[in-house]
């Protein structure tokens, strides 16, 4: 082959290594890497194989990308082969080539974003296994489609800028990413604002993404926050778009001056009082509350030459408490007018519409109170010669009362004389002896002598005390006990409510903490303020059903805070989908609020203890008992119960044969169980026979166990073998006549002859009490 073709095919091979693998491309281009081109004065090289171009994400595969061949065999006597990533190594199976005819293939979707380009080598080998090339490189490059949205790096970008900026002031920065190969139009990102209200006062660069403000007239007490809905496009802004949100605070400046809320302000003052607040000023400020351009300050401009008043601020309020300081006088001045002003803490912006000043007059009404009388000279010094007689003048003791507008009388009295040795008129204020002091007297201090006078005025006062609230309760849980959802998720949690003995403001908000001591429960429970009074309690995760004693520390917001630690038992349990316990856990429930199974286990312990200690104090006394009764009554221990029981029978006597058997009461059991042959018969007896009992049925309501009890004494009246309903009857029935003597005390005192009772002592001790005081001595 001459050298003028193998240039025009080397220039053939460029040109269409620049569209190969194209979509449109049909069949694959055919190459011949090892084809040398001769050169003059130069060795031989091999051809250089132009990069391969292949679309991302094409989708008909396989698909085709070129056919390379070598020129020293014939067509079936050569063997080809690639290798590198995407054939042998990672990912493998991208590329394959028909190892006859040199065909490469495409086999999976490629992705530019994970790999944008492959660097193969292909072979080509005789039949035998013999190289008949060197080796060439082969590079596929991946072509980028746009198949990736722009990504902002923040779903909120926030920014902040003094109200009243000018224009073009710098806000915040939105910045955003794209996948796709940066060197093309599918990463060309465009910004753009969407939405921010009107006026449009923000503007965003498209290129760069920073927001500056635009116009002026940003006002934060119009508007505070301002919320923008940002754009992002790429395709330099018609491709794939993405959105987020910018919101920017407008920062506080002190452009609002303070200003009273009414001209004029009419106050009163007690006079004689100092450090006593007198009222308050109520001042506005539209400017950021809490803040040194909201915070104001007070000055008194006139009105106030002897700095009798101040005026403080409340930091909560900002109003202007005003007070006196020095104490006022009502008979020097009735009323003060004073003019104040106010302005903030921070210095006032130059562009403020408003004054810097806020005046207003104040005016101070002086209400007047009945003062104590003054005494011109105290103390009072005077001389007295020793041994002064009864009646001697010592010195007059007057006083004036302050309260000159008002008509009053004074009187003098003695608050502290030892000797009761002065005499004081109580118009006057005149003092005199009125009796001789003794020069010994030990109330004499280098010869003087000290007595103190009182002045008194016809006014009455009212002393009115204030209780003052202390904080001396702590706060307790309104329920120490409820239930909780075993599962954290179900259920809305348990509400926890506190109260406080204590008046505001010692009282709420309170707060609910997990006691500190125990630092286990933390793992488990979380607490959340739900109000200033309540808390709920959650589950962290799940944990064992049954009772859980917690602690709680709970604290209010008095001065000083009072806290209390306090149990809380919450119960554990399985809950419905509306969050309420399953019916079987409602007996856990039950058993959980109770005692718990250590205290039960105690209980029982403890029963058992007090049975096995009594149970032998028992057997001993009934031992003791049963020894002694058998000293008592030797001769009665056959029978002692039916015995003492005898003596309550009334029934007939020794001829009453026709009565009814008395044992068949006494031994109803052995009556029954024993043939007595035929049954006695009642003569009170309707029928002269014995019916023979019909089945009953026992009721089966309430309703019934009347009619069943009336039957059961109709059945009783008409049988003749058993006792009627009456029974009480025929005790007055005792036969005809008896060979027994009488028993009755009273026929026993009409006889003539005394009884004997010495044998009663025959019957054992406790019936020689009787023996002794009624027998013979």
């Amino acid at each position: 082959m001459d050298a003028a073709l193998l240039l025009a095919f080397g220039l053939l091979a460029q040109s269409l290594g620049l569209s190969l693998g194209s979509p449109g491309l049909r069949r694959p281009s055919t190459l011949y890497p090892w084809r040398r081109a001769p050169a003059l004065g130069r060795a031989r090289r091999a051809w250089v194989i132009p990069p391969i171009s292949v679309s991302e994400n094409h989708k008909r595969l396989p698909y085709p990308l070129v056919q390379i061949k070598s020129d020293k065999q014939q067509l079936g006597g050569i063997i080809y082969s690639i290798q590198g990533p995407g054939v042998d190594e990672e990912p493998r199976g991208v590329f394959s080539i028909d190892k006859f005819t040199g065909k490469v293939f495409l086999n999976a979707l490629l992705d530019r974003e994970k790999t944008d380009r492959f660097r193969l080598r292909a072979f080509a080998l005789d039949l035998g296994g013999s190289t008949l090339e060197e080796p060439t490189d082969l590079e596929i490059v991946v072509v980028d489609q746009n198949d990736n949205r722009p990504v902002f790096r923040q779903e909120v970008f926030t920014g902040h800028v003094l109200e009243g900026a000018v224009p073009g002031t710098y806000v915040t920065r939105a910045e955003a990413t794209d996948a796709d190969d940066p060197e093309t139009d599918n990463a060309a990102l465009r910004y753009s604002i969407l939405e921010q209200g009107s006026p449009q006062l923000f503007s965003i660069h498209e290129h760069t993404g920073e927001i500056r403000t635009v116009q002026v007239g940003l006002d934060r007490e119009v508007v505070a926050v301002y919320n923008l809905t940002l754009q992002v496009a790429d395709m330099s802004g018609d491709g794939l778009t993405a959105t987020a949100s910018a919101i920017i605070t407008l920062e506080d400046v002190n452009d609002n001056a303070p200003e009273f809320t009414r001209d004029e302000f009419f106050l009163e003052a007690t006079e004689a009082v100092d450090r006593a607040d007198v009222g308050r000023l109520q001042v506005e400020d539209l400017d950021l509350p809490g803040s040194l351009n909201w915070a104001a300050r007070f000055t008194i401009l006139e009105g106030d030459p002897d700095g009798q008043f101040a005026i403080r601020t409340d930091p909560k309020t900002n109003e202007g408490v005003l007070s006196v300081v020095k104490p006022l006088d009502y008979e020097i001045c009735e009323q003060y007018d004073l003019k104040v002003a106010v302005q903030n803490e921070a210095p006032l912006q130059a562009a403020a519409p408003r004054a810097e000043w806020g005046q207003a007059r104040v005016s101070v009404q002086v209400r007047d109170v009945n003062e104590a009388p003054v005494f011109l000279e105290n103390p009072l010094r005077t001389s007295l010669a020793e041994g002064a007689a009864p009646g001697t003048p010592v010195a007059t003791f007057a006083a004036q009362d302050p309260d000159t507008q008002q008509l009053q009388t004074l009187s003098y009295s003695k608050d502290y004389d030892p000797e009761d040795w002065l005499q004081v008129d109580g118009a006057t204020g005149r003092v005199q002896t009125q009796r001789v002091l003794s020069p010994a007297s030990p109330f004499l201090k280098d010869g003087w002598y000290r007595a103190i006078i009182l002045a008194h005025d016809d006014a009455t006062g009212t002393l009115s005390i204030e209780i003052l609230e202390v904080n001396d309760h702590a706060p307790e849980l309104s329920s120490p006990s409820g239930s909780l959802c075993s599962e954290p998720d179900q259920g809305s949690g348990l509400l926890l409510g506190a109260v406080d003995e204590d008046l505001p403001p010692h009282g709420p908000p309170f707060h609910f903490q997990l006691s500190p001591r125990v630092p286990e429960l933390a793992r488990n429970w979380s607490l959340s303020q739900v109000n200033v009074s309540h808390t709920r309690l959650r589950l962290r995760h799940q944990v064992q059903e049954g009772l859980h004693r917690l602690s709680l520390l709970l604290r209010d917001s008095g001065q000083p805070p009072q806290q209390r630690e306090q149990p809380l038992n919450v119960t554990v349990c399985r809950c419905s989908q509306d969050g309420a316990c399953l019916p079987g856990a409602s007996a856990l429930q039950a058993g959980g609020a109770g005692l718990s199974l250590g205290a039960l286990v105690i209980m029982l312990a403890s029963v058992i203890l007090l049975l096995l200690v009594a149970l032998p104090v028992a057997l001993v006394a009934r031992s003791r008992q049963q020894s002694w009764d058998k000293g008592l009554l030797p001769g009665l221990q056959d029978d002692l119960r039916d015995n003492i029981l005898n003596y309550d029978e009334q029934g007939g006597g020794e001829e009453d044969q026709d009565a009814y058997d008395i044992n068949q009461l006494r031994h109803p059991t052995g009556a029954l169980s024993v043939p007595l042959g035929r049954p006695p018969l009642r003569r009170d007896a309707p029928f002269g026979r014995v019916r023979p009992p019909l089945p009953r049925v026992l009721p089966t309501s309430p309703a019934d166990i009347a009619n069943f009890i009336n039957d059961g004494l109709e059945a009783a009246d008409s049988d003749p073998s058993v006792p009627p309903y009456d029974t009480a009857l025929i005790y007055d029935y005792e036969g005809d006549g008896s060979v027994a003597g009488t028993l009755s005390s009273i026929l026993s005192s009409l006889g003539d002859e005394d009884q004997d009772y010495s044998c009663l002592r025959d019957w054992g001790p406790r019936f020689a009490r009787l023996a002794d005081l009624y027998g013979t001595p």
